[in-house]
């Protein structure tokens, strides 16, 4: 499927609302639209950077977060560890005026190998070894708007991760200029069986919800 159509599909209307002002929340794959194209202006222009192909990539790793900035998105959000599909390398506005980074880790470097391809690497981030990169940011446009852009999301239990999920909604109150309490928008931690709820695909058989359980547990844990 293609993340990405969503933007597509409802690009007028989308670009009506961020040109009044509107707040734009963007997560995971929703960030990948073709480089040049109208969606893409939309991105830049609603929050500040999307997922270019043959510029950005999309590897797997465990994003260790050790801070977060001074920013309301960051309210009561401890510093956290968590596996995904992180995206980096994103195409920001020029210069990322404007743009806040949110989250931002040292990705390994074996995720910045790849070869050329759309998904996999370029030259340019072969040549970023050992540097951080900015997997979730915030945005505050020319005209007062606000938008903000993560490329979590892959796996869908890490919604059970409180730091992570904490992150997004202190972000959806933020985007809509709201204010967001100074420890963040408190939520209960969904079960295994509650994340497992209302998925458009059946269950696979293997599922084992006891598992899923066990690691949410640890994620949240008391120190």
């Amino acid at each position: 499927s293609d993340g990405g159509a969503l933007i597509h599909q409802n690009l007028a209307a989308l670009d009506k609302l961020v040109k009044k002002g509107v707040g734009l929340a963007c997560i995971h794959y929703t960030l990948d639209v073709p480089k040049g194209s109208k969606a893409a202006q939309l991105l830049l222009d609603g929050l500040g950077g999307y997922y270019e192909q043959h510029w950005s990539v999309n590897p797997t790793w465990e994003a260790d977060f050790k801070e977060l900035p001074k920013h309301p998105i960051a309210n009561g959000v401890k510093p956290f560890k968590i596996n995904d599909e992180w995206y980096f390398h994103m195409r920001f506005v020029d210069d990322m005026k404007g743009v806040t980074p949110i989250l931002t880790a040292l990705p390994p470097d074996g995720t910045k190998k790849g070869g050329d391809g759309a998904h996999s690497g370029n030259p340019t981030v072969r040549s970023r070894l050992g540097l951080p990169e900015h997997v979730g940011w915030a945005y505050e446009r020319p005209d007062g708007g606000r938008g903000f852009g993560t490329t979590a999301g892959h796996f869908h239990w890490n919604w059970g991760h409180d730091q992570m999920r904490k992150v997004l909604l202190n972000a959806f109150l933020w985007v809509a200029k709201a204010e967001v309490p100074p420890d963040g928008v408190p939520s209960k931690t969904p079960t295994a069986e509650e994340l497992a709820e209302n998925q458009h695909a059946p269950k696979p058989a293997d599922f084992k919800p006891e598992k899923i359980q066990q690691m949410i547990d640890k994620w949240n844990a008391a120190p």
